[in-house]
């Protein structure tokens, strides 16, 4: 008998339900506040979003698996190490925003509802066991993007961006959608696991192999990977800084976690024939960003290209997958586990100190930087960290995610993965000459304006917190690492 697809475990939902709750209570109570109290709106969605952390914790204490929904959603350790990282996200989301939305004083019932929404779809999607689990949680993330995107509604590149990413995202659905479609009909299933088991022995059916081509196309523009990157730079130099950071760290990671259970555990039987393509895309997306990267003057649009960039980095362990190599694929899976959390914390730290900067300079030109270091050596020292982090300079986070993908790609052992860990040196040389450019600017130009920035307490601590945490995680690798346990649980397959 087929499992109740109705029945449902309270405790394992708390998390999700508090934070829709918390959702919904932003949405209701801010037009009650008046123009002067607004500012309360985002201290309620920090209760709200800790107040979720509290039950994950005490799901993780429970320590037991749990499923609803006839096993569609999951509760397990690679699921609660997710919504872990999604929620701390969450937070430093949250704090971006404050000072910025405190400012402008509009949207902000508006942009807290749609933020704790795109959240909402995130801790979905590591509970994902199923293709309709995985689809909603990602339209959860999408559609909320969509509208944030197009906040500064008066503003004309905010429009273009906005639009170019509701278009190509609603291209993507479909996409995606008819490649899931045709799955469902080889294999009778939307069971991640049963998919895997119905794929077996289909590699000769090109209609199959054209399904798997219509997924990964599909995930590639929710991640950025050449050459579907295409909406990411307008879409973030017309965003609100605070939505840029939450597209290019929470947004992007949701999409790679929902592709990390699609191509770990349903496809992974046919590893053989997706896994050169996803390498082969990652050398592009890679190469291709920092090229463009190289070339921006607009620190946003620098930044955007630098997303595409690390999204490479990150498609690279999919590369390595082999079917039924346990080993091979726990170190990959592993591999793209990490550079998420290492990336989350790089690019925030960094978005933090440029929403700090927008205030001042709100044309976020790289000139804007010049003598940061006189002006104010505590951001100017920060956003150095984060820059050399990002490029995989020690002793910082970063050089321990690229290290990871390095490992995973020399360990696999064959010629074209040997290619992928070349690849991964090469093009950490060339994004070095636009971060290192980002840091001279900052240290040896002139000051155009002596002044010195304040952000603010909660973008100081957002800022400071993220710097610990890249150095503390540099210097200490092994608390790094240890979060990797959690990715043997899916990462050898059905």
């Amino acid at each position: 008998m087929d499992p109740d697809v109705t029945a449902f475990d309270w405790f394992a939902l708390a998390p999700e339900l508090t934070l829709l709750a918390t959702a919904l209570i932003v949405l209701v109570v801010e037009p009650f506040l008046g123009p002067a109290r607004t500012k309360w709106v985002n201290p309620v969605a920090v209760v709200g979003v800790l107040a979720t952390l509290v039950w994950v914790v005490l799901l993780a204490v429970d320590g037991t698996d749990r499923s609803s929904f006839g096993e569609m959603f999951v509760v397990d350790a690679y699921a609660l190490l997710f919504k872990v990282f999604f929620l701390g996200t969450a937070l430093f989301v949250l704090l971006l925003s404050y000072r910025y939305f405190q400012e402008i004083r509009t949207y902000q019932g508006e942009y807290y509802f749609l933020v704790l929404s795109a959240f909402l779809g995130m801790l979905l999607m590591p509970s994902a066991r199923d293709l309709v689990m995985v689809f909603i949680a990602l339209e959860l993330v999408s559609v909320p993007g969509f509208v944030m995107a197009g906040l500064r509604k008066f503003d004309l590149r905010s429009n273009e961006g906005a639009m170019k990413f509701f278009l190509i995202g609603v291209l993507s659905v479909a996409v995606l959608l008819f490649g899931l479609s045709i799955v469902y009909g080889y294999t009778g299933t939307t069971n991640l696991a049963g998919i895997a088991e119905g794929l077996a022995g289909l590699e000769d059916e090109p209609l199959v192999l054209a399904s798997m081509l219509f997924v990964i196309v599909g995930f590639g523009f929710k991640i950025s990977a050449v050459p579907f990157h295409f909406w990411a730079p307008d879409t973030y130099e017309g965003s609100p800084i605070p939505v840029t950071a939450f597209l290019s760290v929470a947004s992007k990671a949701a999409g790679f976690a929902g592709l990390l259970q699609v191509c770990f555990v349903a496809f992974e039987p046919l590893a053989d024939v997706w896994a050169p393509v996803l390498g082969v895309i990652a050398v592009l997306t890679m190469t291709l960003g920092n090229l463009t990267a190289l070339q921006q003057r607009n620190i946003v649009r620098l930044f955007a290209f630098s997303s595409v960039a690390h999204a490479g980095y990150m498609i690279v362990p999919f590369g390595l997958v082999r079917p039924g190599e346990a080993d091979v694929n726990s170190q990959a899976f592993t591999a793209v586990l990490l550079y998420l959390l290492a990336y989350s914390v790089m690019n925030i730290g960094a978005f933090a100190v440029v929403t700090a900067v927008a205030r001042r300079h709100p044309g976020r030109q790289t000139s804007d930087y010049a003598g940061l270091g006189q002006r104010s050596p505590g951001l100017a020292t920060a956003l150095t960290m984060f820059l050399l982090s990002l490029g995989g300079v020690p002793p910082l986070v970063g050089l321990w995610a690229k290290f990871f993908v390095f490992t995973a790609a020399v360990n696999a052992g064959t010629a074209f993965t040997y290619f992928l860990a070349a690849a991964v040196v090469v093009n950490s040389v060339i994004a070095m000459f636009y971060y290192l450019s980002i840091a001279r600017t900052m240290w040896m130009d002139a000051p155009a304006v002596p002044d010195p920035i304040r952000p603010g307490l909660a973008l100081n601590f957002t800022i400071a917190a993220l710097a610990v945490v890249a150095l503390a995680v540099g210097i200490y690798p092994e608390a790094f690492a240890g979060f990797a346990d959690a990715s043997t649980l899916i990462a050898a397959g059905p």
